[in-house]
């Protein structure tokens, strides 16, 4: 199990410290985001893409929407190709990648579209626009 963090303004040294509480969540890798207005942490349990690809926070083609995330999602090879069909471009195996391209698609309407168990912050930074999502 992963664990996430995350501030709305930028703190390196808090958000550090917030993610390294977490790191019985996750003893695998870690990694934080303090950029654009917001703090984004994450300590993860590799399961898919164990290469630094699948590393947490994970952003977009032009590092403009940042992800970190918890869980799976169920459904991801599927929509995975739907993405690739609609022009987007894939660095890493992860579902967590699928989750940035589906809010570049279809914005917040793409929390509908996953299946899984999983907690996600979103951070896309021209919006100035923080989504935050559960799984039903």
């Amino acid at each position: 199990m992963c664990g996430i963090t995350g501030l709305s303004w930028e703190d390196a040294a808090t958000i550090q410290r917030m993610t390294d509480a977490l790191s019985h969540r996750g003893p695998d890798d870690h990694g934080v985001r303090v950029a654009d207005g917001v703090s984004l942490g994450h300590r993860r349990l590799s399961i898919l893409d164990l290469s630094p690809a699948g590393r947490n926070p994970l952003c977009n083609e032009d590092g403009s929407v940042w992800v970190v995330h918890n869980g799976e999602i169920y459904n991801f090879r599927e929509l995975r190709k739907e993405l690739e069909n609609c022009g987007h471009t894939f660095r890493s195996l992860t579902d967590t990648e699928v989750i940035v391209h589906a809010y570049e698609e279809w914005g917040t309407d793409c929390v509908e579209r996953l299946n899984g168990m999983f907690a996600f912050a979103v951070w896309d930074a021209p919006r100035r626009r923080l989504l935050l999502a559960r799984d039903r």
